[in-house]
């Protein structure tokens, strides 16, 4: 296997220039000339085999319900997380991506001297030739159905032309995209099987604590299943990643590869989707992020059902207005939603449906989770004036998510 150096993706792009050098993806952790990454050896002792489930219906679709409450496996102050890890990780897979390489952009083969005329020159060409085809990525990810329903990143196999899922027995499986979401960085891919996979359930982030235990799995530089454990160390982080970012910050120790793999609280549930850390060296300085499992699961739900997400929009710009009293408009697109609930220029949006404006960010998650198709309203102050304007919501384009 052939390894190159580590590189960042563009996915994670930060706004705040003084983040921008430290911000890089988690995943990615290798670039190989191999189609596939070395897998960890077989390892069965101490994996249980859930119970076969009953039928399941043509379509798979995994429920979003949040978990009200579990008991703890693991005391608190644990001395040991070996019980825990041992009931969740054989549900954490190791995922190879590889990319078909175009021959007609890659610069003419020479072979060395010292192997022209040589026996050993055509075994050169061919080798060549195989590590030209294909481009190798690592990343994580974890079975959330006993069907075969995998959650990872969407910077881990959004692109992917060939996507290969290892089990932390050894046991492989070719996997197809069922749905992206470069948004959020959220993508669901699935497996054949022909049994049940062992898998994990999601738990409820909005009950997590700041100093709450946290056990990270995954596949850093692609060395195959690994386990951290570390703190929730801030709640609400917004990295500049999105407009929806509304990261757990984690310290348990993340590094490229982890990427796409999850959070667990003390109870084995998943609470976050490791996605990204800062690092001014490429690796752990015990500082990651991950996307909370209430933003995570009804979007995993949503593209098992359609593949996609479709968003509410208004087509407006916007700006912040000093003092957070609203959002202030400042473009408004042609024949967009806004336009046609004859919203104009300079208006100061206060209100969604009684729920307070302060910033635009606040603005932009409120309208994107409304229903396309549904009527919200606005509460506006257009110079002395106070106005309340319905609004039909529109289709956010695809465009409007670069």
């Amino acid at each position: 296997m052939y390894f190159s150096d580590l590189f960042a993706h563009p996915y994670n792009k930060i706004k705040n220039d003084k983040l921008k050098t430290l911000m890089i993806s988690l995943t990615l952790g290798f670039i190989s000339t191999s189609s596939v990454l070395a897998q960890p050896n077989n390892q069965t002792n101490n994996v249980t085999e859930p119970q076969k489930p009953p039928e399941y219906a043509a379509k798979a679709v995994p429920s979003s319900s949040l978990s009200q409450s579990s008991s703890l496996l693991v005391d608190y102050g644990p001395l040991t997380f070996a019980p825990l890890v041992k009931k969740v990780v054989p549900a954490v897979v190791n995922i190879a991506v590889s990319h078909d390489d175009d021959p007609s952009t890659k610069p003419r083969l020479r072979v060395p001297p010292s192997l022209k005329g040589t026996p050993f020159e055509k075994e050169f060409r061919q080798r060549q030739h195989t590590q030209r085809r294909q481009t190798t990525e690592a990343g994580s990810g974890f079975i959330i159905d006993p069907k075969g329903i995998i959650v990872t990143n969407t910077h881990v196999v959004g692109d992917a032309d060939n996507i290969m899922v290892s089990m932390i027995d050894g046991t492989q499986f070719s996997a197809e995209i069922v749905g992206t979401d470069y948004l959020t960085d959220i993508a669901v891919i699935q497996v054949n099987s022909s049994k049940p996979l062992p898998y994990v359930k999601w738990g409820d982030s909005r009950k997590v604590e700041v100093g709450d235990w946290v056990l990270a799995a995954g596949n850093p530089f692609g060395l195959g299943s690994s386990v951290t454990a570390g703190i929730v160390s801030a709640r609400g982080r917004d990295i500049g990643a999105s407009p929806f970012d509304d990261f757990l910050q984690l310290d348990a120790p993340m590094n490229p590869g982890n990427s796409g793999g999850p959070s667990f609280n003390l109870s084995g549930q998943v609470v976050a989707l490791n996605t990204a850390i800062v690092s001014p060296t490429g690796s752990s300085v015990g500082i990651g992020f991950g996307i909370p499992s209430e933003i995570v699961a009804p979007i995993v739900e949503q593209l098992c059902k359609t593949g996609y997400i479709d968003r509410g929009w208004l087509g407006v710009t916007l700006e912040d207005n000093n003092g957070h009293d609203g959002v202030k408009i400042t473009g408004i697109d042609r024949k967009g939603p806004a336009e046609k609930a004859k919203i104009k220029i300079g208006d100061r949006v206060e209100l969604i449906d009684s729920q307070h404006v302060d910033t635009v960010r606040t603005f932009m998650k409120t309208v994107a989770i409304a229903h396309p198709g549904s009527t919200i309203e606005l509460k506006i102050k257009r110079g002395t004036k106070n106005i309340s304007l319905p609004v039909i919501v529109g289709h956010r384009p695809l465009e409007a998510d670069n």
